[in-house]
């Protein structure tokens, strides 16, 4: 994570936060004379949320395990050659 001053942020707002969403890196600002912020796009905090959101739901990541099992034994579905057909077609 990139780290400015206050100061810096504040002097070149629009430059910083356009390098934020453009780049996907959070920025974290300083403050002497208080707590630190953190400066992130809309579009990463939202990623991050739903990241969480799987991260802490049990049942959602046991299927991802089980999903990722049979993927890795080659015994999990696999579509008939018109339903591959049907996709090209949509």
């Amino acid at each position: 994570m990139r780290e400015i001053s206050v100061h810096e942020f504040r002097s070149h707002l629009r430059q910083v936060v356009e390098g934020v969403v453009e780049d996907h890196v959070p920025l974290r600002v300083k403050r002497r004379g208080g707590q630190d912020f953190v400066v992130v796009s809309a579009e990463d905090w939202e990623r991050e949320q739903e990241t969480l959101y799987v991260l802490q739901n049990r049942s959602l990541m046991e299927q991802i395990e089980r999903s990722l099992k049979t993927h890795g034994e080659g015994t999990g579905y696999r579509p008939s050659q018109d339903e591959l057909d049907a996709l090209d077609r949509v």
